[in-house]
């Protein structure tokens, strides 16, 4: 992780504002660096998803994000962490989950990264349910255990409306709420995913049964067999996984209008 440790040499050197030119990922990697100090970052979408850009309300143009950089307003926002049981942890700023959306995350990062935007994901969402099988998980929050969490396409855990380049998963997610959102979808035929999937691109306004929201603090997904985590795109670990919100953790410039 360089970035990481670059970021890491640059507040020990007393830098007060980093900025990142990339995607989600890339700003994850600033903020592991620069939690628990007094450091201002910034982001410069130049990603594949930007997903975390769009929940900051930044402009997709580098160029236009970079005089709102120069004038905006800085903002305390929360930041999710994922601890796995053989001790470690990471954290992530935007979207994760596990499910279909971490298999559909890894295609999107490799076959199909050409893509573009929200396609990239959709489509590679499409290709994992051939061979997808459903996950049989406990799914808790704040400790308590949410019935019928077995069998599910996807565990997500969010801390943005969207993750997969505009999908909506969470249309009620705000990254300073001192909350997180857990999204369980349920399992469900190919004909009415892909009836869902207008809806999930629009504005995230569905009302299905096989859909179900929530928000809390703490979050837990403990699967039959070990399943892949992922947050802002890239694989952090595998279920069993805890995910807690760290509620105004980073200082973070956003345009004014925001």
């Amino acid at each position: 992780m360089e970035l990481e440790a670059c970021a890491s040499a640059a507040i020990a050197s007393g830098y007060e504002q980093l900025f990142a030119l990339g995607g989600d990922g890339t700003f994850q990697h600033l903020v592991a660096a620069a939690l628990g100090s007094e450091v201002t970052v910034g982001l410069l979408p130049a990603g594949g998803g930007n997903d975390v850009a769009r929940a900051l309300r930044m402009p997709r143009d580098p160029i236009a994000a970079a005089r709102e950089l120069l004038q905006g307003n800085v903002r305390a926002m929360d930041v999710l962490r994922a601890r796995f049981s053989d001790g470690h942890a990471r954290i992530y700023v935007g979207g994760g989950g596990s499910g279909l959306d971490a298999e559909s995350a890894l295609l999107a990062a490799g076959p199909f990264r050409r893509l573009p935007g929200a396609v990239r994901y959709v489509s590679a969402a499409l290709w994992s349910l051939l061979s997808y099988r459903p996950l049989d998980a406990e799914v808790t929050l704040d400790g308590q255990t949410i019935p019928q969490s077995d069998r599910l396409l996807i565990a997500a855990v969010s801390n943005t409306p969207t993750y997969g380049a505009g999908v909506r998963i969470a249309p009620n997610a705000r990254p300073d709420d001192g909350l997180l959102d857990l999204v369980l979808v349920r399992e469900m035929p190919l004909v009415r995913l892909i009836e869902a999937i207008p809806a999930i691109l629009r504005d995230g306004a569905i009302g299905w049964p096989e859909i179900r929201r929530f928000q809390g603090r703490r979050a837990s997904i403990r699967s039959a067999t070990p399943a892949a985590f992922h947050g802002d795109g890239e694989l952090l670990g595998t279920t069993p996984v805890e995910i807690e919100v760290l509620p105004q953790a980073i200082r973070v410039i956003t345009p004014n209008r925001s």
